[in-house]
């Protein structure tokens, strides 16, 4: 039995019947169970359960109630199932079957051995570890293998309201294109519909404008310095804050001269997250107000996201922060804003940086065309994945910018960075060159247009993740 701290978020709690029917809430979302039988059921619920455990990268609580009694359980992403020793298991106990004797006129290979059942065979083929959690939790714990081989066999029957097709559904009528040639007939009056072009961009869009349930940290690393960790992060917060409204924050996560204050827009004050620490309590209590965070961020006028600053004209030892400070950031932050993008430092070793990992939901890994930044980025994803199983799933699931940083650099190096990352992360976007990012104020409006439309396809490719 695993001894490792299993989170009580979200609340999942089931309640099924013999008949296979009945219904799984997961964080107050209440889905319904329709099978043919109790095995049936038992197993449809761990499915859902698992898929939500997937989607969190970690195992998850479960309290189960069925005909048998009250089971606490844990359930992982893989579908293995184990009892919760957290809490008590509370058996029932079912009315006694009937004591009437069998005919003894009945064949004796006609008279069911109890040995012969389903959950005996099943019973059977656990290890004895297992075997003692089963009776903790009968019917429900399993092994990923077992949960797989019963799930393929499982049949679930759609409720009324499923198989009805509702009135109100109908196709929604596409916009008609705006930009090209096709736009200039629609401005006419002629309606022509979007190429595939346009098409894509508004699914961009629309990924990048969505509120997601709860707040969302997203990281962008590379152990190497200049290999566009700012740039990055300013552009993508000015993305999600352009098309999806207020509430993203930047945060400058650095110990040794972030840069972040120094690309990015002063507000009318020089105050940075060493000024903010102390006010962590006041920021947290129920008093507190958004608009007090304005003493301690910098608005970005035109991007419309704010910005946390570090103090790079201190030296690091003036202003260390550890990983209890970075918790205390980070509990803020998650008040006050949906979107977190934090700006790492190089030392990877920090804990302050390791912390950060701690509390990241995406990966972004910044590089440029060069050699040494694509090679620590790929070192980085590489240390990540046999860290933990944790930070295994955030470097499966990065996205990576490749950013041609150098104006001499050709198509073919963003080509070669990129696919070189393809099978280390999720996704890889190449950035073209803009004079706009070498130096000064980073201003997304300042970008030409093939830009905006990468950043744009960067920040979809993150929303994918979120």
């Amino acid at each position: 039995m695993s001894t490792e701290t299993t989170a009580t978020w979200p609340r999942v709690e089931a309640v099924i019947k013999d008949d296979g029917t009945g219904e799984v809430s997961i964080g107050g979302t209440v889905h319904q169970i329709r099978t043919g039988s109790l095995p049936d059921a038992r197993t449809a619920v761990i499915s859902l359960v698992a898929q939500t455990a997937d989607k969190l990268g970690r195992r998850v609580r479960a309290s189960m109630s069925d005909p048998d009694g009250d089971w606490p359980l844990i359930i992982h992403a893989d579908g293995t199932v184990e009892p919760d020793d957290a809490a008590e298991a509370k058996p029932r106990q079912r009315p006694e079957a009937s004591t009437e004797p069998e005919s003894e006129d009945k064949p004796a290979s006609e008279v069911s051995s109890p040995e012969s059942t389903p959950e005996a065979e099943k019973k059977a083929s656990l290890s004895p570890g297992d075997q003692d959690a089963a009776h903790q939790a009968p019917g429900w714990v399993r092994s990923a293998e077992q949960q797989a081989e019963t799930a393929a066999t499982v049949t679930s029957y759609p409720s009324r309201r499923e198989r009805r097709q509702s009135f109100l559904t109908q196709e929604q009528a596409e916009e008609p294109a705006t930009k090209g040639w096709r736009g200039s007939f629609t401005r006419m009056g002629i309606r022509m519909s979007p190429n595939e072009a346009e098409r894509a961009e508004r699914a961009d869009v629309q990924a990048v404008s969505q509120h997601w349930p709860g707040p969302r940290t997203i990281a962008i690393v590379n152990g190497k310095g200049g290999a566009g960790k700012t740039p990055s992060t300013a552009l993508l917060a000015a993305v999600f804050a352009r098309y999806g409204g207020a509430g993203v924050l930047t945060w400058d996560n650095n110990q040794t001269r972030g840069t972040l204050g120094w690309r990015t827009e002063q507000g009318p004050h020089e105050a940075t997250l060493l000024e903010l620490l102390p006010q962590v309590e006041r920021l947290l209590s129920t008093g507190a107000q958004s608009a007090d965070l304005a003493h301690y961020v910098h608005h970005q006028t035109r991007d419309r996201f704010d910005v946390l600053r570090s103090k790079p004209m201190e030296l690091a030892s003036a202003q260390r922060v550890d990983a209890e400070d970075v918790d205390s950031i980070h509990q803020v932050a998650s008040k006050y804003y949906r979107l977190i993008f934090i700006d790492s430092g190089n030392d990877e070793s920090d804990p302050m940086w390791r912390r950060m990992i701690d509390h990241t939901d995406q990966l972004v890994v910044a590089t440029t065309t060069r050699d040494d930044h694509a090679e620590a980025g790929a070192l980085l994803l590489e240390a990540l994945a046999e860290r933990d199983e944790r930070s295994a799933r955030l470097a499966e699931q990065a996205v990576v910018i490749v950013n041609q940083a150098d104006p001499k650099a050709h198509a073919s190096d963003l080509t070669r960075v990129a696919t070189g990352y393809r099978d280390l992360a999720r996704e890889a976007i190449t950035i073209p060159h803009d004079p706009a990012m070498v130096d000064g104020v980073l201003r997304y409006g300042s970008l030409r247009p093939a830009t905006q439309r990468a950043w744009l396809a960067a920040g979809a490719a993150v929303a994918r993740g979120l």
